[in-house]
Order: C-alpha cells, then structure tokens, then sequence
C-alpha cells in the first residue's frame, strides 16, 4: 500500500552567514545579501517523505510558495528523490504573514490526493513554527508537531513519537495527518547523481520565459511567448517542466491573501543591550565578528 506525501518546502537566506553588512538600520536583515538555501527542517521532513515511500511506495508531491528563484529548491527535491514539484508564485502573495500563507498553501494542498502532509517545525527566517498547524487547520487535518520519528505506520493509522523538551510522546493517529518534522528526526539525504543528470534541465514555466527574454533582447511578447510555449512543449516531451501555479489556478480568495489577509502588524522593533559581568574580546577583523555572530545564534542569544 502506497501513501501520497505532500511536503511543503521554502527557500530562505542563510542566517548562519549573517554579519553587520547585511543589516539594515532597523534591525532587519537585508535578504538580497545572503545566500539562499532550503530550509533547513524541511529537508527533514522531505527525508521523512522519502523514507515512506521507500517503504511502501506511493507518490511525494513537493510545493514551495515564492519568488521564480525557490524554483531551485524544487529541483534539489527532485534530486532527492521527490516525484513532483509545484512553484506557487504570484505576485499578489506578497506581504503575506503566517495566517496568508497558511490559507494559500491549504488552497494548493487541497488540489493534490494527500495522505500525509509534512513540513517542517518552522523556518529559519521566521522562527514562528506557526504555519505548519495554521495548515492543519484550515484542511481539518489531525496534526502532530515536533515529530522526532516516524514510530509505525499501517493501514491507516500512523504512530509518531513527538519531542516535547523534556520528553516526549508517543501519538496515534488516522489518516490523512499533518506532521512537522524536527531537525533531529534523520539526516537528509543527498542528491543522487543520476537524478540530478536527469533533472538538472527541469524548469518551471517562469523560468522558460526569463530564459528565453535573455537570450532575446529584442524579441517582442509576442514571440517570446510563442517561443516560451515551445520550449515548454518540449519539456513537457521530456518530463522536465515543472507544476506552476499562481492564486487564480488554487482558487484562492484574494481577500485572505498578502496584505489584505495579513492581520499581523510590527508593532515596535526594539533594539536588545545584552549586559554582563563577565566580559570576551573579539578581535576587530571580520572573520571575528562573524564567529562572534554564529556563536551567539547557537546560543539562542540573538535569530
């Protein structure tokens, strides 16, 4: 018996290379600065996916919602191991806060038979660990958080032990379920050369497009879109186009998306003084300040 695995992915900076350059004056982190990696716990719960169907087969769609260049991360799931992936861009996600993105990943999520749905605890840019149950609900799905193992699954029940900080606990559960997956739970797999030769060409259809006007200055829309649909023809020959969904294809209501459905508001940044009686002096070179940095994040002093 197989299981159909949805796992939702992000592409997000690598805050382990952040330093004073890539911050702007209020505090906040210039993106465009830092490289862009996946998200660490979402690669666990893909590895997750990965060890379902290696066991009982089945099917794992992988979706991330962004900007043209999260397409990446869609092709490192196929590398991987995944059957299918999704980009879900459309400008009109911008400015979206947890409560938006729930509701719209839930809109794509409910277009895919699913089983089981994964994703990460949180992501390293947000720190909210609050989209994965957000999702449960609006899909009405039994959800487990903080899954460390995936303990039995049979039939229609899954049996999944949870960290709890300072223990855990065994949960039972039928299907369909959410679960969100810890950094501890296994160690993602790499990219399996032979599939990496067979989708190192995969592109989403943006991507066809962008590709093409780069490659045509002077070409009007018109042709470029003539040309886009060929190119996309032949990737689609091939295996290699990639899902691309926008807000109107999921059938979302825009009233619940970016702005319009992101009751979140900033109320006060705040700068932090740490003070101590003991003191540690930091070199005046970069590569100081930078450890200095990576040091107090893996203490939780500073995210």
């Amino acid at each position: 018996m197989g299981y159909n695995c949805v796992v939702l992915i992000k592409q997000v900076p690598d805050t382990k290379r952040i330093t004073g350059d890539v911050m702007n004056d209020d505090g906040t982190v210039k993106r465009s600065a830092l490289p862009a990696i996946f998200n660490p716990e979402d690669l666990n719960a893909l590895e997750m996916a990965l060890q379902i169907k290696d066991k009982f087969g089945g099917h794992i769609t992988v979706i991330t919602m962004g900007l043209p260049a999260a397409s990446e991360m869609l092709r490192d799931s196929l590398y991987r191991g995944a059957d299918e992936a999704i980009l879900l861009t459309d400008r009109r996600c911008a400015a979206s806060d947890t409560l938006a993105t729930s509701y719209i990943l839930s809109c794509a999520v409910k277009k895919i038979n699913h089983d089981i749905v994964l994703c990460g605890r949180q992501a390293i840019d947000g720190d909210t660990a609050q989209v994965g149950p957000q999702l449960a609900e609006k899909l009405g799905l039994t959800q487990i958080t903080y899954v460390e193992e995936l303990a039995e699954l049979s039939g229609r029940t899954i049996t999944a032990r949870r960290n709890i900080g300072n223990g855990w606990q065994m949960v039972k559960a039928e299907l369909p379920v959410l679960l969100t997956v810890v950094g501890d739970a296994n160690e993602p797999r790499v990219a399996a050369a032979k599939k990496m030769m067979k989708y190192k060409n995969a592109l989403a259809p943006i991507e066809v497009e962008q590709k093409i006007k780069a490659q045509n200055p002077d070409a009007d829309q018109t042709e470029i879109k003539e040309l886009a649909e060929h190119k996309c023809g032949k990737l689609i020959e091939q295996g290699l186009l990639m899902k691309q969904w926008d807000l109107d294809a999921v059938e979302a209501d825009l009233g619940w998306c970016g702005m319009n459905g992101s009751p979140t508001k900033v109320h006060r940044i705040q700068s932090v003084i740490l003070a101590a009686k003991e003191t540690k002096q930091i070199e005046p070179t970069e590569t100081a300040v930078s450890d200095m940095i990576h040091e107090l994040i893996a203490d939780k002093i500073i995210a």
